[in-house]
């Protein structure tokens, strides 16, 4: 049996200009444009507005009536909101407390 010697050469790294001409290079991926970005439509993270309102996953839950299961799936990307709900979001996170206040009305 024979030894074998293998010696690994570090690789150099990518300036930021090498980087972005090797990015540019592949036209299957290339930049997104502001064209792009302007026709391109934000969609509402639940995860994100939740944190956001510094409350938990139950809290979040119960105080807008989604149900604990579906808001975990949507956090976790298993799956996504439908557009009424991403509607529903929207208003979550524009104004939380007016949200809030329609769905839980304080007893008189």
């Amino acid at each position: 049996m024979s030894k074998t010697t293998t010696t690994y050469k570090t690789p150099r790294p990518m300036t930021p200009e090498a980087i972005e001409k090797a990015a540019r290079a592949d036209r299957d991926s290339q930049p997104l444009t502001e064209a792009d970005l302007k026709r391109m439509k934000r969609t509402p993270q639940a995860k994100i507005i939740r944190r956001a309102l510094e409350l938990t996953q139950e809290e979040f839950a119960a105080r807008y009536h989604i149900p604990l299961g579906t808001l975990r799936d949507w956090e976790q990307g298993r799956a996504e909101p439908d557009q009424p709900t991403r509607a529903y979001l929207t208003l979550i996170a524009r104004d939380p407390d007016h949200a809030n206040r329609v769905l839980n009305p304080r007893p008189r």
